[in-house]
């Protein structure tokens, strides 16, 4: 059906129409000092908000659809909040506001590219160094006997029923004031020991309490995130990213000192077996080849569950003191191993941004000539939602600077999606937010297909258009 005031260079066809590729392409924006975002404390809003615009150009120049967006480094806000100060990493002083929400700002950008932002909350740490200096507001003040010190850091007691309320507030605060489209958080459930050759830790955790305790507080914390987010806005994604490996020798062969189970508390597989995310990010930061094989730990802990499995994968040790000799092929070859181990929905978080805006050893310019060649949509979640939203209206019309595309909007549609032919070959041209109403394509292509996409990633039907 043609639009008033458009022409009708295109009509309506039947058509079958391929189905829009998916793939979850992120990649972890941190603030906590300053990583990735903003580059240094004590910017103006302005500046901020160029380095945040900077970034998601570049994650939409590079196809990519979601970025994981940290909004709580440690019991502060990159949000305004009535729970927790703002963040030092924005001001320079823990408590000063930046003049602006930078999560609200980054959601609308984002949202404007067709990228989906995930909020990403560490829920237990109290501060990453004891020394840092807090706002009369902080938990440490507020809380003291809540608060145990280890190595350089405080941290949280989770045995305290009150950690986990404090935590489940903030979490579901964000979710019912934001138009987020993920809540994430990430493997600091307890902190990480110094670990000596025996496999021991060197310092135990001030709790009085046995590894299977803690284990015990942080299912219970995680099962009550799951089921609070899904009460409060169901198509909302749980989303946890765990060390990369869940116990020493599984699988076997695998090398680890750290154990994410014993140190951490983190029984990170019985989450995903038992369906307490909507994805598992687990951080495979090694090498291919190698004692701790990423292509051995993605094949494993994609057995384990049926939810997707999104590897977290280190860009960031392209050439790295870490890891000197790491090539940005290893990058590469890692994203189209994430394409083909295993099962489930596909796809693979960067860490970081930082690496993709500075093109570390050229690994940006390889995604997009290779493994982002064609835009990607963010997988569906059948496991919550399988009705469709109603297909939207739309028309086109060819001109000589290209071909316009225009649509309705459907209440449920949170993007759309245009594909295009040309010739014998569809390509999934563009992914748009919810407030757009229209692209422009390159050319005369000899059909198109427009489709509404829901926000548990659901699919329309294809309208599809042919020239006459």
């Amino acid at each position: 059906m043609a639009l008033a005031g458009w022409g009708q260079v295109y009509s309506p066809v039947r058509e079958k129409v391929p189905m829009v590729p998916r793939e979850f392409r992120g990649a972890w924006v941190a603030c906590v000092y300053n990583i990735d975002w903003p580059s240094r404390k004590g910017l103006s809003a302005g500046a901020q908000q160029a380095e945040l615009r900077r970034i998601l150009d570049k994650m939409a120049s590079l196809r990519m659809n979601a970025i994981i967006f940290q909004v709580r480094p440690h019991a502060d806000a990159v949000y305004k909040s009535s729970h927790e100060p703002w963040s030092p990493w924005l001001t320079g002083s823990m408590g000063r506001s930046p003049g602006y929400d930078p999560l609200a700002y980054c959601i609308k950008e984002a949202h404007a590219r067709g990228i989906e932002v995930h909020a990403w909350f560490n829920p237990f740490r109290a501060l990453p160094n004891a020394s840092m200096p807090v706002s009369s507001n902080h938990i440490t003040r507020t809380h003291p006997s809540l608060i145990r010190r280890f190595k350089n850091y405080k941290w949280m007691d989770i045995s305290q029923s009150y950690a986990h309320k404090r935590a489940l507030s903030v979490i579901l605060d964000v979710v019912k004031r934001y138009d987020v489209d993920g809540v994430h958080i990430d493997d600091y459930f307890y902190p990480y020991p110094d670990v000596g050759k025996d496999g021991r830790p060197k310092q135990v955790f001030p709790d009085g309490k046995s590894p299977a305790q803690r284990r015990g507080y942080v299912d219970g914390f995680v099962r009550s995130m799951y089921s609070s987010v899904k009460r409060t806005k169901p198509w909302v994604r749980v989303g946890i990213s765990p060390f990369g490996i869940w116990k020493p020798g599984v699988p076997g062969g695998t090398e680890a000192r750290i154990s994410a189970y014993d140190h951490l508390a983190a029984d990170s597989r019985k989450w995903l077996s038992n369906g307490w995310c909507d994805y598992l990010s687990p951080q495979l930061y090694w090498r291919i080849n190698g004692p701790q094989s990423f292509s051995k730990l993605l094949s494993w802990w994609r057995s384990q569950g049926s939810r997707p499995v999104w590897p977290g994968i280190a860009t960031s040790r392209i050439s790295s003191k870490d890891d000197p000799g790491r090539p940005a092929s290893e990058i590469l070859n890692q994203v189209e191993l994430s394409r083909r181990i295993g099962r489930n929905w596909v796809g693979h978080v960067h860490w970081s941004a930082k690496a993709l805006m500075n093109n570390r050893g050229g690994v940006s310019t390889g995604l997009a000539k290779s493994a982002y060649r064609e835009p990607a949509l963010v997988p569906p979640m059948p496991w919550l939602s399988r009705s469709a939203p109603p297909a939207p209206q739309a028309a086109a019309s060819a001109g000589a600077n290209g071909t316009s595309v225009k649509w309705n909007r459907v209440r449920e549609g949170a993007k759309y999606t245009v594909q295009a032919r040309y010739g014998r070959s569809w390509t999934l041209s563009q992914v748009t937010g919810a407030g757009a109403t229209g692209v422009t394509l390159p050319g005369a292509p000899d059909a198109i297909a427009v489709r509404a996409i829901d926000r548990f990633g659901t699919e329309s039907s294809a309208v599809v258009l042919g020239r006459r």
